[in-house]
């Protein structure tokens, strides 16, 4: 990696000669601007305002509008000679706890190296004492034609050096926060927990730029000249009205996605409606089997209950016709005795 800066480092009464180096890279897409007729660039020249010419960069320095609108010239030679202890000096000024900076302070990040042979003792000094008291070093250096404020870390067997912005650079977050006032219950906050530890945690090392990949596809397609992908539906998200449903779904659909089975949904208890006869009960396995033998079970019943009340109706007829012969038969008894009585007293 190549260098953009040489220094060295500040540490007390230790100095540390280094190499500043970019720490990261853009892998984004850059387009050129062309007339879209005949695909022609669109370039831009530098050029002259007074003389109305175009001129080379070694004839292009830099200058300072004034509030009047005068230029003031500055040369590489004026920045070169700040008046600076950091001019060319990474200058640590205190150590702190990593978790007292905040990020929104964190600006571009470099690597530091080692400047040489001379340089790998103290720089592995610095760098072991930065691990062992588990702080940041608090740096101010010049670059790129101003000073910052920087922060030293280790990572890995190196030590990186993130720009810093000054304090007065970051806005206060003043009339952002809903000005409505808002309740939010346990039960809320509950499901707002279990949809985090569902999602759970990420190796960053996993993510990728799904938009550059997108884009990369386009550019293909179109050079080979067939037609770029589609792209798919993406689903429209509706009015949230309820939030306890919407996190409820949310906690589901993200135990579905890490392929976790959700909890069972409670069976719905419906009443069944009552059989009117045998006919409608529904047929079982084999349903004309049992269907037949239904029937045929039902017309042995049948026969058999005729059976009995044909015998129950003979034996009552029986038993009458019995009675009523006793009955005539007493009766003559009766008659003849009569008779008989009838007689005697005649005589």
């Amino acid at each position: 990696m190549r260098s953009i800066w040489n220094g060295a480092i500040s540490f007390g009464l230790v100095s540390i000669p280094i190499k500043l180096v970019n720490a990261t890279e853009s892998h984004s897409i850059s387009f050129r601007q062309i007339h879209t007729e005949d695909m022609g660039r669109i370039r831009y020249r530098k050029v002259c305002e007074l003389e109305d010419r175009e001129v080379s960069t070694a004839e292009i320095g830099k200058g300072y509008e004034d509030a009047d609108g005068t230029i003031i010239p500055i040369t590489d030679d004026d920045l070169a000679h700040l008046p600076l202890p950091t001019a060319k000096t990474i200058e640590i000024v205190a150590f702190v706890p990593a978790d007292r900076i905040d990020p929104l302070q964190i600006d571009a990040a470099y690597y530091l190296a080692a400047g040489g042979a001379p340089a790998a003792k103290p720089y592995t000094l610095l760098r072991e004492a930065l691990k062992r008291s588990q702080k940041a070093a608090i740096a101010k250096f010049a670059l790129r034609g101003r000073e910052r404020l920087g922060m030293l870390r280790v990572v890995g067997d190196a030590i990186a050096l993130h720009g810093l912005l000054w304090p007065d650079e970051v806005r206060a977050p003043e009339g952002l926060a809903p000005d409505t006032k808002v309740t939010v219950n346990d039960k809320e906050l509950d499901l707002a927990d279990a949809l985090m530890d569902t999602l759970g945690e990420i190796d960053l090392e996993d993510l990728r730029d799904e938009y550059r990949e997108a884009l990369e596809e386009v550019v293909a397609a179109k050079a080979v000249g067939e037609a770029p992908p589609e792209a798919p539906e993406t689903a429209r998200g509706g009015r949230v009205l309820d939030l306890m449903a919407a996190l409820e779904k949310s906690v589901k659909a993200a135990k579905e996605s890490r392929g976790e089975a959700g909890e069972p949904e409670e069976a719905e208890v419906r009443p069944l409606p009552a059989r009117k006869s045998a006919r409608a009960t529904p047929k079982q396995a084999g349903g004309k089997k049992s269907t037949s033998t239904a029937k045929k079970t039902a017309a042995k019943k049948t026969t058999t209950a005729k059976k009995s009340t044909a015998k129950s109706a003979q034996g009552t007829r029986k038993t009458a016709t019995a009675k009523s012969t006793s009955t005539k038969k007493t009766a003559a008894k009766k008659s003849a005795a009569k008779k008989t009585a009838s007689r005697k007293r005649t005589a």
